[in-house]
């Protein structure tokens, strides 16, 4: 089911209500060259986006889009236009009077961040939205009398200092900074408003919604919901990180409007949207309003689950893979390189921790630290069991009764001889799937009745797909899988398809687990997806350094084109690479900057300094995945 809000009109397409889950994208030209950002936006259009976000940060860029958009309407366009405005209230009050929504930023429209502890008695803190109120209110009457929508967008890393002296950096804070202006709104009866919480933690954006929604419900709101995670970077990661974000949301009911923000050309966000809209879609049927909603039944608290084997307890959350034959070109394909001449193993920050071999018999010589998974027959007949263990059936291990340690497939939740026997074993794996039909939020069920009775053996989830696409295939596991391991519960993932190969399979659940934050195997890239903001080629910059950092395990590394969300994103990284002027980067280390004004021919050379200097460098194996 999904958040029944409010509909509201943008230019010739409504958001909200029963209307379909609307896919956006943003320009990432220069705004003052109308030719190239007509040409992005047709091209954005003709992907298959709803509407087309532009930036102007300034009163010439606000002015040029009556420019952009004649001509696009001229060539037969009609998709509304949304102008996206920071730290600069008269840009938008003119933008308001050209194109069908402008967008804000609470933390910056009239606030600003420069990372300052305040102390606010109550009614200074008044004052401070008094304040707020005169500057905005010009814009909130001009949108009123032309008819254009609002969007008031929180970005968790531009939180001013004023909402994080008095809330901290907590969802609550990005929940109060939208809320204080759409009250505003609300007082002069402008309603058109949609709203969002972003940020490039997808945990963040998960847990921030969730109380947005209870929040506006308690207030008597409704109003439609924005959906990003920002900053998510480019390639596998930016789509992994993205679908667990707005992916595990769109499947809990929230959202109707979605943009994927990658570091790469607009478009290519639009099939990533397709596929998580089409993906919830099929299971969202019928609404609900609000009152039946309740944050604490879509979060399942951390489940600390006891240790067995290498899964549960402290352990990092184990991946397993299925190999149908089980040699050193397989095995080098999933991350364990053996080297002949050396008798020697060498093994990547990205390999398994099981591998399924089913009835196999293996004749190599395997790594020590691998584990095979068995099924139980065959487990038997080994005449050596070390690194070895079993998996059982649920009928299986209904009948057996067995004391060693062993994966045990659960296929029936609702067995109360399984349930009673699992809550006085210690010495199971349980392995929870998806059965025909069943979505994240069944699993999450089936979660949560396993901790009702008292069970708190480790749990790994499993998901298989039959014909599926790379990209299809990428974006579902991160929801199924992801929603799950982000929500606090689960141990581990085991992810296969018979279409996809397995070195992309490990990939996959190796991502999920570093954008859900439970196990760290790589680098981390908070990389912005470029606008007309941006002070340098983001793609090609991000590609220079993840080439020359991506060995860093653990390293968080944001690259932001410009300075309105840099700071604050960056407070989640170790390092920054900020675009501050033409040809000029500036480096952080943390939330500080520490240089400034560094050629931009230079500035990659300088942080891989900054990272040397700090002691988080690192030299690259000669054995990569």
């Amino acid at each position: 089911m999904r958040f029944k809000t409010r509909i509201v009109n943008i230019g010739s397409i409504p958001l909200g209500g029963d209307n379909p889950i609307r896919i956006q994208s943003m320009t990432t030209t220069d705004t003052m060259d109308t030719d190239s950002t007509v040409k992005q936006c047709k091209r954005i259009i003709e992907a298959g986006a709803d509407y087309v976000r532009i930036t102007a940060p300034s009163i010439n860029e606000a002015k040029n889009l009556e420019s952009i958009k004649k001509k696009l309407r001229a060539a037969g366009f009609k998709t509304p236009l949304i102008a996206d405005i920071h730290f600069t209230p008269n840009a938008a009050e003119v933008a308001a009077r050209l194109i069908e929504k402008v967008r804000i930023n609470p933390g910056n429209y009239v606030d600003k961040k420069k990372f300052n502890k305040i102390e606010y008695s109550n009614s200074q803190y008044e004052q401070e939205i008094e304040k707020i109120r005169d500057r905005f209110l010009p814009l909130v009457k001009i949108c009123k009398e032309y008819g254009t929508a609002m969007r008031i967008g929180t970005n968790h890393g531009s939180l001013s200092d004023r909402i994080m002296s008095r809330y901290g950096d907590t969802p609550l804070g990005m929940v109060e900074s939208a809320l204080e202006f759409v009250r505003i709104c609300e007082d002069v009866n402008y309603r058109d408003i949609v709203l969002s919480m972003k940020s490039s933690n997808p945990q963040v954006i998960i847990d921030a919604y969730r109380l947005l929604v209870k929040k506006m419900t308690e207030e008597g709101m409704n109003y439609p919901l924005h959906l990003g995670v920002t900053e998510a970077g480019d390639g596998e990661d930016g789509r992994i990180k993205s679908s667990l974000g707005i992916g595990t949301l769109l499947e809990e009911g929230i959202g109707d409007t979605i943009r994927v923000s990658l570091t790469e050309e607009p478009e290519f966000e639009i099939p990533v949207c397709k596929i998580l809209v089409e993906k919830a879609e099929v299971k969202n049927e019928g609404f609900f309003t609000g009152k039946e909603f309740s944050v604490s039944n879509h979060i399942i608290e951390s489940h600390t689950s006891i240790t067995v084997d290498k899964a549960g307890g402290k352990n990092v959350p184990p991946v397993i893979i299925a190999l149908e034959k089980i040699n050193y070109e397989t095995l080098k394909q999933v991350g364990y390189f053996y080297s002949e001449s050396l008798d020697k193993w060498n093994i990547s920050e990205i390999a398994p921790d099981y591998i399924y071999a089913g009835m196999q018999k293996i004749d190599i010589k395997l790594p020590g630290t691998l584990k095979i998974i068995y099924n139980h027959p065959a487990w038997l007949e080994l005449d050596d069991k070390t690194n070895s263990i079993p998996i059982f059936c649920q009928e299986e291990y209904n009948a057996l009764n067995v004391d060693y340690e062993k994966f045990v497939i659960v296929s029936d939740i609702s067995d109360e001889k399984l349930l009673g026997k699992l809550k006085n074993d210690t010495k199971s794996i349980i392995i929870l799937g998806f059965g025909k039909n069943e979505t994240m939020n069944d699993v999450k069920d089936k979660c949560r009745k396993l901790i009702e009775n008292g069970i708190n053996l480790p749990v790994i989830i499993s998901k298989s797909y039959d014909a599926i696409t790379e990209e299809k295939f990428t974006n579902y596991a991160a929801v199924d899988a992801g929603g799950i391991i982000i929500n606090g519960f689960g141990n581990g993932i085991w992810l296969d398809s018979r279409t996809i190969d397995k070195k992309t399979i490990v990939n996959v659940s190796f991502g999920i687990l570093q954008a859900a934050r439970k196990r760290i195997s790589k680098t981390e890239y908070i990389s912005c997806p470029s606008c007309g903001r941006t002070l340098f080629d983001l793609q090609e910059t991000t590609a220079k350094i993840r080439e020359r950092t991506n060995h860093l395990k653990g390293v968080k590394i944001a690259i932001m084109g410009c300075i309105v969300n840099g700071p604050g994103e960056m407070a989640d990284a170790d390092y920054g690479y900020v675009g501050s002027g033409a040809g000029k980067i500036s480096l952080y280390k943390g939330k500080e900057v520490v240089k400034r004004g560094i050629n931009s021919e230079n500035a990659v050379d300088e942080l891989i300094n900054l990272i040397k200097d700090n002691g988080d460098w690192t030299e690259e194996s000669s054995y990569s995945l």
